[in-house]
């Protein structure tokens, strides 16, 4: 009998046993199906975006640059490609157009010359590339992954990250090639209400915000996640002055244990909150989701500082985030059955 009972037991455990396993398989597959295969998002700069400051045609004309662009690093993705090259060609598009203040749409210095600032990183191996300040690198995104990817550095400015360029065999332009007629015709308002004490330094750069920064982030086939923002700064801005674009941890993060994240906003407070960092933090030391980090940063701990300005966010699971405290940003993104979504306004 007790025999029988021991083998009654032995037989009753191993089939809890199979039950537990069967319910833990379930449940991995429960958690692993919504991943998607890839995804890509992009933003073209947050600010005073709203839809009765904008004609249809300007509307339109935003569209079809910000569809333009990220269908490029979609292609990529699709056919297999890297997350950082997706990445690199979907903001050149970007830099090479007037209506975003990067490459050829940069904002005016106060001393009337165009200076870019740019980052980029590898969420695998948290390798990371940035430069800042360059005037004659027709594609600032392309010298921050060549910093990356062929030197022992992570920063180079200035004229020696200029010489870097050239060596790399990188596009340079004159100066001139970076100017528009209505970025200095921003430059000039924004002199003008300096002097006449309308608005401060910084206030007046904000009414100009609406040309911001552009920024990608792209989760790919393999895995991996990668993150680059760029700009042009500051309209007026002074003194080599050097926004958080291509400081990695506040305009650029990227890990695959969390999210890649590019900023865009009032760059001195993106610094001193370490946002984009702060976001993978709150998720690998909090819990917190994607979702739910960013909207405490943007919405919570950004405004305490003072700042204000936007992110875009993809998580390891391919889950985008899109936050904003203006009154508007340009965006879009594609997931891998390539759904398209491009918004501006912040309705």
């Amino acid at each position: 009998m007790k025999s029988k009972l021991s083998l009654f037991v032995i037989i009753l455990l191993l089939f809890n046993c199979g039950k537990t396993k069967s319910k833990d398989e379930f449940s991995v597959k429960k958690n692993t199906s919504n991943k998607a295969e890839f995804s890509i998002l992009i933003h073209g700069g947050a600010g005073s975006i709203r839809r009765d400051n904008m004609s249809e045609e300007k509307e339109a004309e935003y569209r079809q640059e910000l569809e333009e662009a990220i269908r490029v690093g979609y292609h990529i993705l699709k056919n297999g490609g890297t997350s950082l090259d997706a990445v690199q060609k979907t903001i050149n598009i970007l830099e090479d157009s007037p209506l975003f203040n990067a490459g050829k749409g940069a904002v005016f210095t106060h001393e009337g010359f165009n200076e870019h600032d740019a980052s980029i990183m590898d969420g695998k191996t948290l390798n990371a590339g940035a430069s800042a300040g360059t005037k004659t690198v027709k594609n600032p995104i392309n010298l921050a992954r060549a910093v990356m990817d062929k030197s022992p550095h992570v920063m180079l400015s200035g004229s020696g990250a200029e010489t870097f360029a050239e060596e790399q065999g990188l596009e340079i332009v004159a100066p001139s090639y970076f100017s528009t007629e209505k970025k200095l015709k921003s430059l000039e308002r924004v002199k003008t209400s300096e002097k006449n004490k309308v608005a401060s330094f910084y206030d007046a750069d904000l009414l100009d915000s609406k040309f911001g920064t552009v920024g990608c982030a792209a989760l790919d086939k393999h895995g991996n996640l990668a993150a680059g923002t760029s700009t042009g700064g500051m309209t007026n801005k002074r003194w080599g002055r050097i926004g958080d674009s291509p400081i990695i941890g506040a305009g650029t993060y990227a890990n695959n244990n969390t999210c890649a994240v590019s900023s865009t906003g009032w760059g001195e407070f993106f610094i001193r909150g370490m946002v984009a960092y702060d976001i993978s933090a709150l998720m690998e030391y909090k819990g917190l989701t994607l979702k739910e980090a960013s909207h405490l940063v943007i919405q919570k701990k950004l405004p305490e500082l003072g700042g204000n300005g936007g992110i875009i966010a993809i998580d390891k699971n391919g889950n985008m985030v899109m936050e904003f405290n203006t009154q508007g940003m340009f965006r879009a993104t594609m997931k891998d059955k390539g759904e398209l979504y491009i918004g501006m306004f912040k309705d």
